[in-house]
């Protein structure tokens, strides 16, 4: 407990109040001043439109990268200081991420009706959208590129730096165009706002100019995809299947019972998203390397507990305050005409709070380099949480979906804790209690 309680103040605050609080805190900020923008010159109809269309640009984008560069910061900070290797690893990645982003962005191009008609619908022409995300799709992957070079080699400033430019501007130009163009231009915006970032990347590239001469093409070596593959199928079975799932539900609530049932829906999401943001950053920040140090159950089981008992009563707390004011929030987040979003709070909140459990514990799964039992029991969450929303949809109506969720991640928990139940609740061995 002592040990988790230094890291905390020593680390992890020292990071957060430098890196990530000051970037996340303008992420959420941004996020409620375009909710905003979007209730008053838009409506639930146009929030349920953008939410799918942000599900499906995230899913896309992923694949752009084809799930390379979370891994490409990894091994960037193992060779950093081998030359070889580095311009291995960099001329690999670069070359098949750009590959892979053209690739997609001529499909996406070239089927764009098609991908109109699986966004919004047939009523809905929103073709030249789809048309322009495939256009800006390749810059997105060149930002990412630059972005995971400075993120390997630690240049954290700097990227704080950038994201928060490239924040605000992305939510000047968002605002502008929701408030001159309403609908097309928010769909608009959020295709284009990656491309905004730009910025990213030249000054990335200006940044680390020495390492552009190191990308070659003769400088392929193909087992680095090798042994970026566990990452990058991580990386594209969570962040393309969530995404998809989330369409198919919301496809679901426009067709059954309304396309502003949906957007209500969509709109407690983006709650849901504005809380969920910080747990996750403090988790990624300690949870995943403290998970990577340890070696034994009683470890294990120590930094688990500590969690749960230090943090998790606070998020309890914070959720409990939410609910409670959910009225003033709605109405303060969006517009009165979203009041009946209110309704889906109990259920969407108490499955978030059975999510953070989950992930806690799940995190055990990427600093052991458990592959296969995180890839499948993502996928069993993610088929879980539409067939229960489905089913709950045609019982509940639109409440159904908030309970679906709830449902999906208290099993999602539950088999987590059959997966590790003898790291948590079995004997430990003499020799572990000794080693330790």
């Amino acid at each position: 407990m002592k040990k988790f309680i230094q890291y905390i103040n020593n680390e992890v605050l020292v990071k957060a109040a430098g890196l990530k609080t000051a970037n996340i805190s303008l992420k959420i900020l941004a996020g409620i001043l375009i909710s905003k923008f979007i209730a008053i010159f838009i409506g639930p109809e146009g929030m349920a439109l953008i939410g799918n269309l942000r599900n499906f640009l995230s899913a896309v984008q992923s694949i752009a990268i084809a799930g390379l560069y979370k891994g490409l910061v990894k091994f960037i900070g193992r060779c950093k200081n081998d030359a070889v290797a580095l311009a291995r690893t960099l001329s690999t990645v670069f070359y098949f991420g750009f590959f892979t982003s053209m690739l997609l962005a001529f499909l996406c191009y070239f089927n764009a009706e098609h991908i109109n008609n699986f966004i919004f619908a047939e009523n809905y022409n929103y073709t030249y959208v789809v048309e322009t995300m495939a256009i800006v799709l390749p810059f997105y992957a060149l930002n990412m590129f630059a972005f995971s070079i400075m993120n390997g080699f630690s240049k954290f400033k700097i990227l704080l730096i950038i994201n928060i430019i490239g924040q605000i501007l992305g939510l000047s130009v968002t605002l502008l165009l929701i408030w001159q163009e309403h609908i097309d231009g928010a769909l608009v915006a959020v295709v284009i706002s990656p491309a905004l970032n730009l910025l990213i990347t030249l000054v990335g590239i200006l940044y680390r100019k020495n390492l552009m001469s190191s990308i070659k093409i003769t400088n392929i070596d193909f087992s680095v995809i090798k042994n970026l593959s566990p990452y990058m199928m991580m990386a594209l079975v969570s962040s393309i299947a969530i995404p998809i799932v989330l369409i198919l539900i919301r496809n679901y609530i426009i067709y059954e019972i309304g396309m502003k049932e949906a957007g209500y829906w969509q709109a407690m999401n983006r709650i849901s998203d504005y809380y969920l943001m910080f747990v996750n950053s403090l988790m990624a920040l300690y949870i995943l390397p403290r998970f990577s140090e340890i070696s034994t159950r009683k470890e294990f089981r120590k930094e688990v507990f500590s969690f749960y008992k230090t943090i998790m009563p606070f998020f309890a707390i914070i959720l409990i305050i939410i609910f409670l004011s959910r009225s003033v929030l709605v109405t303060l987040l969006f517009s009165e005409e979203f009041s009946p979003v209110t309704e889906l709070f109990g259920y969407q909140i108490l499955g978030d709070f059975m999510r953070v459990l989950s992930m806690v514990i799940a995190y055990q799964f990427l600093a052991k380099k458990m592959f296969a039992h995180f890839i499948v029991l993502e996928v069993f969450l993610f088929v879980i949480m539409y067939l229960s929303s489905i089913y709950f949809i045609d019982i509940f109506g639109l409440k159904g979906a908030v309970m679906g969720h709830c449902l999906s991640y208290f099993m999602h928990f539950a088999i987590i804790l059959l997966i590790f139940g003898s790291s948590l609740f079995g004997v430990i061995s003499p020799e572990e209690i000794e080693d330790n």
